[in-house]
């Protein structure tokens, strides 16, 4: 519940940020402008998001003939989610990884690569699979939309604002103070929001994972074979990585395809690795 409530904060920083944007490029009718936008964005990240990512990384659909045993955990783990078979897609790539997408659980995918089904137990592979299915069930992928969308909005206003800007908005005519300090504080905003609203979405994924980590366990009865996998996804992933992943995909991830640490940890989509294997430690713990 604490993740679901976080991420409701969050989702509504993301709105408050959007509307002040708005609100700073053209008053109310400014404001008006970046929530249709925003809602247009949402609805075509809605209906088109899932087909664009699965041919951005080339996956194919597999059948239950081409894959018996992948295809056949996949259903029984969709049984105990209590959520529809989804399609199961493969992708080729050495990279071990896999993501859920689709619009809503009638609609659900699941794909997973071609080295996570080489590298993994069949139980570890279970609890990977348990975990993007979890995704599924608690709707993060149209979650996860939304946050990116509204962040895509706020730093496209963000632009608008800095262009502004330079050609004198904010400036009184009357003060020229006041329009200094009108300058000044279109900048920082034109600036500081995007910034922050990238933050609140990379703070909204990473709710999402643990709160996904979580439910996965729970869905396969497997917590310390999804945190052993985690764990051996989070190195293998680092020795091959995907040559293809894109900042704007990998979210969608279980682990972070993207390689680099430091200052880039601020900004990961995923949670510390230690931390959500600790995490799935003490579930384990707790269910005996």
């Amino acid at each position: 519940m604490n993740n679901v409530l976080k991420t409701t904060f969050l989702l509504s920083l993301l709105t408050i940020l959007l509307v002040a944007m708005g609100g700073a490029v053209g008053g109310q009718g400014g404001m008006i402008v970046a929530f249709l936008l925003a809602a247009a964005m949402n609805f075509g990240s809605y209906w088109f998001s899932d087909k664009i990512v699965l041919r951005m990384y080339n996956a194919h659909e597999v059948s239950r003939e081409e894959h018996p045993l992948f295809h056949g955990m996949i259903e029984r783990l969709a049984t105990r989610a209590g959520i529809p078979m989804p399609k199961v897609y493969i992708i080729p790539d050495d990279s071990p990884n896999a993501f859920a997408t689709g619009r809503n659980p009638d609609h659900a995918v699941v794909a997973a690569t071609e080295g996570i089904l080489r590298i993994l137990t069949p139980d570890e592979l279970e609890g990977v699979m348990a975990h993007e299915l979890a995704h599924v069930k608690n709707r993060d992928i149209l979650i996860s939309s939304i946050a990116a969308t509204l962040a895509g909005v706020i730093s496209m206003i963000g632009n608008m604002l800095q262009w502004g800007a330079m050609f004198g908005a904010g400036r009184s005519e009357e003060d020229e103070g006041g329009g200094i300090g009108g300058l000044v504080g279109t900048l920082a905003m034109a600036i500081i929001a995007p910034i922050a609203a990238m933050m609140i979405q990379m703070a909204v994924s990473r709710s999402r994972e643990y709160l996904a980590d979580a439910s996965g366990a729970e869905i396969c009865g497997r917590p310390l074979e999804l945190a052993g996998a985690l764990r051996k996804l989070h190195t293998a992933s680092q020795a091959i990585p995907m040559l293809d992943a894109r900042p704007a995909t990998a979210h969608m991830f279980i682990v972070n395809p993207l390689t680099g640490g430091g200052l880039m940890a601020l900004f990961s989509t995923h949670p510390p690795m230690e931390e959500r294997i600790s995490r799935l430690k003490s579930l384990a713990i707790r269910r005996g």
